[in-house]
């Protein structure tokens, strides 16, 4: 893929968020589950790292290199003519600079970063941490020329016992990735609390990232809460695998 293509595709991915409420990127692993969503009618995908390592024989929770996400996922995105977007965890322990620079090479317009850091203990970045990060991610693609999308994730929802007592926290810091130049931002594990998505949407003036299942929630529901973008994460590769296991029943021994 040349440089021309990929800030085409770079630009197309901003437009469909633009286009769209919300923008469904459905969840791939590899290059057949990558063209069955083209297939489906998606004008674009996202490449998950959760279903990527269980693809691949590997953990998630960057149990994987940085070089090895990035060998898996460029016959992916060859195979598919839509702007990816690629989760890339924490990091994997990279600069900004060399994050953006290999997820460009291998054709990626778009990546989600999250806080937690499993590399390093699981630990969860503070709010100016994760947000010195995420401009990082920021000045480097616009460094490059490339306008990457930036997904700025916490899972300041996913860690704490009470998720409405972390609600202004978490508030705090999507309004400080959206300063720090996220594109948009995702607020994980409050996909079936109506009032923490109005709260985190209302906060903020980008699109916020909802995951969703494809069977089990609603289109329209996220629709009339105002989501701006809704990606699967491991449930689409969750609810096939239910089916197949349906489906495989019948003839097993």
């Amino acid at each position: 893929m040349d440089f021309r293509t990929k800030v085409e595709r770079a630009q197309r991915l901003k437009q469909l968020h633009a286009d769209h409420q919300p923008l469904v990127l459905p969840t791939v692993w590899d290059a057949w589950s990558a063209r069955t969503a083209v297939a489906a009618g998606f004008p674009a995908l996202t490449i998950g790292s959760h279903p990527l390592a269980d693809s691949r024989g590997a953990e998630d929770h960057e149990g994987q290199t940085f070089e090895e996400v990035l060998a898996a996922v460029r016959p992916i995105i060859a195979a598919v003519d839509v702007p990816v977007s690629v989760d890339l965890e924490a990091g994997y322990g990279q600069k900004p600079a060399d994050l953006i620079a290999g997820l460009i090479e291998v054709g990626g317009v778009g990546l989600n970063v999250e806080d937690t850091v499993h590399s390093d203990g699981g630990r969860v970045r503070s709010t100016q941490e994760h947000a010195s990060y995420i401009a990082g991610l920021r000045a480097a693609a616009d460094d490059a020329g490339v306008p990457v999308w930036v997904n700025g994730r916490t899972d300041l929802f996913l860690h704490a016992k009470d998720a409405a007592g972390v609600l202004d926290e978490a508030i705090e810091r999507l309004r400080a990735l959206e300063q720090a130049g996220a594109d948009s931002v995702y607020p994980v594990g409050i996909q079936d609390n109506d009032e923490l998505l109005t709260a985190v949407i209302g906060a903020v003036a980008i699109p916020v990232n909802s995951t969703a299942h494809p069977v089990k929630h609603d289109l329209e529901r996220f629709r009339r809460l105002g989501v701006g973008r809704i990606t699967y994460g491991p449930l689409l590769q969750i609810a096939l695998t239910d089916t197949i296991k349906d489906m495989l029943g019948p003839w097993a021994p």
